[in-house]
């Protein structure tokens, strides 16, 4: 039985010094319908691995300079994906077979070699390696859910929580700066009464993909809060970093020319922010620095919204947009 469509896109990579092998391996596994790449040594193959990442690699064993079981060793610390390693030995030894095992080949076929037990190993071994990078691909793709917000997405509450304590802990060991910023749009539920619940998830999801249009740092977290809140974390950020993306969050919001005929500060969407910055100290709790984000939002809120509040669980200081 020759190979499937998805497994005649696979690429062989062939690993031998004697080119005559090398020759008769290429012209079985290409009327099997593979794809073939060569390498003659343990140190080529290494290279054209690196290149090509192919689906399989078949290695000799017994090879000058760089043996197969070296060259399996040395494939071990690039084989990110995993990729198995079919070893070719006419060694028949347990000693061998254990040590081809222990150096990470997946699995072995001796010399002279049986053709009909080769098709079926290969065939196998791609089977199961990209059944595994299928699955894995899933499960990154169900972490990413369970940690993004259904209608923004951005990262949910969970997902802020999380890593908020991870940058916590973190910046407490490092003594560096951290800080939070919390947003709440403005009258927004007069926004869905005016307008009904699937504008106001559109509005939502404007004003998240704002807010992402500028938070660029790998490190820097965007999320929803709640409703209509949303949060912003800022590992590594001072206060005047901090005032800059809260002042630009305030700006994005009013660019979007969202119209609420109901807001009482404007004649478009807006929003409030209040944010806090702090180096974690050990007798201080995340929750505080919570606590100190949100009355800078409130305070935002009761100066008229439609700006930005700063709050340090020290003298506070406002901002006007």
């Amino acid at each position: 039985m020759k190979a499937t469509a998805q497994e005649s896109q696979s690429l062989v990579l062939i690993v031998d010094d004697e080119p005559f092998i090398r020759l008769v391996l290429r012209h079985f596994l290409e009327r099997e319908g593979y794809q073939i790449a060569e390498a003659e040594n343990g140190i080529e193959a290494l290279t054209v691995f690196k290149q090509l990442h192919p689906d399989i690699v078949l290695l000799d064993a017994m090879m000058p300079n760089m043996d197969g079981f070296e060259c399996c060793t040395q494939l071990e610390l690039v084989n990110y994906k995993r990729i198995p390693v079919l070893m070719i030995t006419g060694l028949e030894d347990q000693e061998s077979v254990d040590r081809a095992f222990a150096v990470g080949a997946m699995d072995y076929v001796t010399k002279p070699i049986h053709w009909p037990v080769l098709r079926q190993r290969v065939k196998r071994l791609i089977q199961q390696s990209q059944l595994q990078q299928d699955l894995e691909a899933m499960n990154l793709e169900l972490q990413r859910l369970v940690t993004i917000d259904g209608l923004t997405q951005v990262a949910n509450r969970r997902r802020f929580e999380e890593y908020f304590s991870q940058e916590w802990q973190r910046l407490k060991r490092e003594q560096r700066p951290l800080s939070l910023i919390l947003c709440d749009v403005d009258f927004f539920k007069l926004y869905n009464d005016t307008y009904g619940h699937r504008v106001g998830d559109r509005c939502l999801q404007k004003i998240a993909q704002a807010i992402k249009d500028i938070i660029k740092r790998p490190g820097d977290l965007v999320a929803r809060y709640g409703g209509e809140e949303f949060t912003v974390i800022l590992p590594n950020t001072d206060t005047m970093g901090a005032t800059y993306v809260a002042d630009k969050i305030c700006h994005a919001v009013r660019a979007l020319a969202i119209p609420h005929q109901k807001s009482q500060v404007s004649s478009y969407v807006t929003i409030s922010v209040g944010f806090t910055t702090e180096i974690p100290q050990p007798d201080y709790d995340l929750e505080e620095m919570i606590a100190a984000a949100d009355r800078a939002l409130y305070e935002a809120k009761a100066a008229g919204r439609d700006r930005f509040v700063q709050n340090m669980l020290l003298p506070k200081s406002t901002n006007s947009c």
